[in-house]
């Protein structure tokens, strides 16, 4: 251990690309990293990456990466003296946090208080309005799901919001518990059902009501904040490529925006975090309208998937600092000195999450076992991933096998830097996103900067993607077979001998005629 590293042990409270982020960043800074497993990781990277590690049970979340007491129990009995949760799973339960507090551990994040005060999404709402920060129209208490004698009171709030709205769950995200009303007739079915789902997902079902915004952008504001009260947005990202309310592409800055607009919403962001007393990391999300207005949805108490494009556009290690932070340290004078230029970025990063989904049908869960294994690389190009060839995809866990992010001088470059990164990658025996991302990349609108939260829905038709490259690939290989046959293509050593035709292995004409229609060319 160094003497300047902030923790001598840390338990990586995670699994899959984030506990290999997270891992690494502890051996560069000379910390000891732990890591914890269920049987379906046992010979996961991350556990092989990792000084330590210890089991939590089977495969299931809830009996082993769900479980806040072996958690607590697993740092105890390695000596860890804090606990990165990394993002999902538990990283945003405040009953996780309050543990670890409890038992002298510390916990890289925010407090246990601002992750219950900002977690429920109508006390952030609350929050917001007493700090001047507009935040989209709707209610500020759980609707009486429970009270039949109410239902004409939420009826009439529910025209005075105007339809098309959303019943939100107002304990958790990613889509859960949430639904879609476009009339008054539905929304009883509406709120129940909601409810139901968010109280099996987060284990409350207090729902509400917010005005849908279409077309309307996705953009949040990543935080940095000390014990201190120093509040810090190092830029903010474009989220706005969604399928199911969940993200498939983020890019820092977000494009077409003023560094008036920036200025703005940083400050939006960084007024709501001071609001809460935040510390450590977190995310201030936000839509973003025709109109040119910024509407405030809620804050993630957590890192998030998508920070390393603010890494790369800022030039911040937001995981190295988050253990400062989370040692007692100020915010350092070089994230300090990111803030006071966010406003003006001098170069573009694109992040898109490769997963074990089928684009064709309707992001339909692939997993399986992994046959051929090839990242991009070169210059601007990072790759966060866990995987490589022969390991199997679980299907108890979340489907994001790798996250490719590009960087260049600005957003075209991105763009052409991202083309070519997918047409470098090569993933065998299962089906993933790639096909999807390489078609985004080729996309005019969205190389226009015509994004919206609906751009999928509207731009993206899986089955006829499907078909059409499949149609290709076919081709390339009948002709690619002729080639063979005809002799054209040959193999010449050094002394220029003919060592007969060569296997053609260019991108996916390789990948057709090694799997045919089974998978999609990428």
């Amino acid at each position: 251990m160094r003497e300047d590293a902030p923790f001598r042990r840390v338990l990586v409270a995670n699994r899959g690309e984030i506990a290999v982020r997270i891992i690494r960043a502890c051996h560069e800074l000379g910390m000891e990293a732990v890591a914890v497993y269920s049987d379906a990781d046992a010979d996961a990277a991350h556990v092989a990456m990792a000084d330590a590690a210890v089991r939590l049970g089977p495969p299931p979340p809830a009996e082993s990466y769900l479980r806040i007491d072996a958690m607590i129990e697993a740092a105890r009995a390695t000596g860890a003296q804090a606990i990165h949760p990394g993002y999902g799973f538990l990283a945003e339960r405040a009953a996780f946090a309050r543990a670890a507090e409890e038992a002298g551990i510390v916990f890289v994040g925010p407090a246990s208080s601002a992750i219950e005060a900002l977690g429920d999404k109508l006390n952030a709402r609350r929050l917001a309005a007493t700090v001047d920060v507009p935040a989209v129209p709707g209610t500020l208490e759980p609707a009486p799901v429970d009270r039949p004698d109410q239902v004409a009171g939420i009826v009439a709030t529910a025209e005075e919001i105007g339809f098309p709205l959303l019943v939100k769950a107002a304990a958790g995200g990613g889509g859960r518990g949430m639904r879609r009303v476009t009339r008054v007739a539905d929304l009883p079915a509406a709120l129940v059902s909601g409810s139901r789902e968010a109280l099996s997902a987060f284990g409350d079902g207090s729902v509400y009501l917010e005005r849908e915004i279409l077309p309307a952008r996705h953009i949040e504001v990543q935080l940095l904040a000390d014990a201190h009260g120093h509040v810090v947005a190092l830029g903010e990202r474009d989220c706005s490529l969604q399928r199911r309310h969940q993200k498939l592409v983020e890019e820092a800055p977000a494009p077409g925006i003023t560094a008036e607009q920036r200025r703005h919403v940083h400050e939006l962001a960084v007024r709501l975090g001071q609001a809460a007393g935040l510390r450590n990391a977190a995310t201030c999300e936000f839509l973003y309208d025709t109109d040119g207005r910024f509407w405030f949805l809620e804050v993630n108490t957590r890192l998030q998937v998508e920070h390393g494009v603010t890494e790369l556009v800022s030039g911040i290690d937001i995981v190295r600092e988050q253990f400062r932070i989370a040692a007692g340290a100020p915010l350092s004078d070089e994230v300090v000195a990111a803030g006071e230029r966010a406003a003006a970025p001098t170069s573009h990063a694109i992040e898109v999450r490769i997963a074990a989904e089928d684009p064709s049908r309707s992001f339909a869960p692939t997993p399986g076992v992994v046959g051929r294994w090839v990242m991009a690389a070169g210059p601007g190009i990072r790759v966060d991933t866990a995987i490589e060839a022969g390991d199997r995809i679980p299907p108890d866990y979340d489907n994001l096998i790798a996250k490719i992010m590009v960087h260049a001088p600005d957003r075209d470059a991105a763009i052409d830097r991202l083309s070519r990164a997918l047409a470098e990658t090569e993933i065998g025996g299962v089906q993933t996103t790639v096909p999807f991302h390489a078609a985004v990349a080729r996309s005019d609108s969205f190389r226009a900067g015509e994004l919206s939260t609906g751009w999928v829905e509207e731009h993206w038709d899986g089955e006829r993607a499907r078909a059409a490259a499949v149609q290709t690939a076919l081709l390339a290989a009948g002709l690619a077979a002729m080639a063979v046959d005809g002799g054209s293509t040959t193999r010449l050593d050094a002394a220029g001998t003919d060592h007969g035709p060569a296997e053609p292995r260019s991108g996916w004409r390789h990948a057709a005629r090694t799997h045919g229609a089974d998978r999609w060319p990428g």
